[in-house]
């Protein structure tokens, strides 16, 4: 048994760090941060790192869609 690391693919992650929710969204840092603070979109922090959940960012998305 070796150190063997696990990476999960973004599109696995329940919660994304802000940089990896621009990235797969196609929305900006500065818009996520805005949608944050409206309460559009759902994030926990954990010690001094915010994550977007997926579910938030994916039901912001399909929503708005309509």
């Amino acid at each position: 048994m070796g150190n063997e690391t696990t990476t999960i693919a973004s599109n696995e992650r329940i919660a994304l760090r802000i940089h990896d929710a621009s990235l797969v969204s196609g929305l900006s840092r500065s818009t996520l941060y805005e949608l944050l603070k409206a309460g559009k979109l759902r994030a926990v922090k954990v010690g001094g790192r915010r994550l977007i959940l997926r579910e938030s960012l994916e039901a912001l998305l399909l929503g708005g869609a309509e």
